[in-house]
């Protein structure tokens, strides 16, 4: 037998890759982990609402290849344990979607409440970072060392709605994790990029299909993409070699407001 067929033989021997889901329960995090179980990867789901979770897993078609562990983003004990359930049943993780977030009411900004801020700022950002941290340990201690980090930065990490400081402020504040972590990273052998979507069809982009408010006043319906194109873009950044890395990465329905918003 050659060298090149031996080569071949040990590869396919190797186990799937892990990645760690955040928000797997629905919508973008939903569609991200039904990519990765059927591209093979062995996946940690976490989120909320645990019934929410097993029916992904269920959906996925590989259940001896998910894990479900209900988890609050937002508290650092329950991030912690996030990732020593991954690590206890698959030995380590490769990638972390970096993907739950939450949003206030559409309000004026007068008459948003400090708990509203607070509620948002602890999911978005806080728990970004508690995710962040805690990867950063796992990967810099596994062997071989490191992995990639994708964050959900959404189109509002660049452009805001009417209405929306506390997600948009959080998700600007997303891009500095980014970079920073990236930065850091470097020397882990961790790459960590982002992705910003627009308009994917979730429940949460119901309003977009129906009318939502334009910085003009008016009320427009806006084009949607189908979320599955989003877990295929999370695919991609998350299947790339860790010698590349996909910095900042937008998709979005064609025809959304974006480049001319405002």
């Amino acid at each position: 037998m050659d060298k090149a067929r031996i080569a071949i033989e040990i590869d396919m021997t190797q186990p799937p890759k892990v990645a760690v889901v955040t928000g797997a329960g629905s919508g973008i995090g939903k569609a991200a982990a039904l990519a990765f179980l059927q591209d093979g990867y062995r996946v940690v789901l976490a989120g909320r609402r645990e019934s929410a979770l097993v029916d992904v897993a269920a959906l996925g078609g590989a259940t001896d290849r998910a894990l479900v562990v209900p988890t609050d983003v937002s508290d650092e004990a329950s991030v912690v344990a996030l990732f020593a359930a991954a690590v206890r049943a698959f030995g380590r993780v490769d990638v972390l979607f970096n993907n739950a977030g939450t949003s206030a009411p559409g309000v004026l900004l007068e008459d948003l409440t400090l708990a509203q801020w607070q509620t948002v700022v602890g999911v978005n950002l806080t728990g970004m970072f508690l995710c962040l941290r805690q990867a950063f340990r796992v990967m810099k201690a596994q062997i071989p060392q490191g992995g990639r980090i994708i964050n959900n930065g959404s189109i509002s990490a660049t452009t805001p709605r009417p209405n929306s400081m506390p997600y948009t402020a959080t998700k600007h504040a997303v891009t500095g994790l980014t970079k920073s972590a990236s930065l850091d990273g470097r020397k882990y052998s961790i790459a960590v990029g982002q992705i910003d979507i627009g308009n994917a069809a979730t429940g949460m982009a119901q309003k977009m299909q129906t009318g939502i408010l334009q910085p003009n006043g008016q009320i427009a319906v806006e084009p949607v993409m189908d979320v599955a194109v989003v877990g295929q873009s999370v695919l991609y950044m998350a299947n790339l070699p860790l010698s590349a890395n996909v910095m900042f990465h937008t998709v979005m329905a064609t025809n959304m407001p974006f480049a001319g918003r405002g």
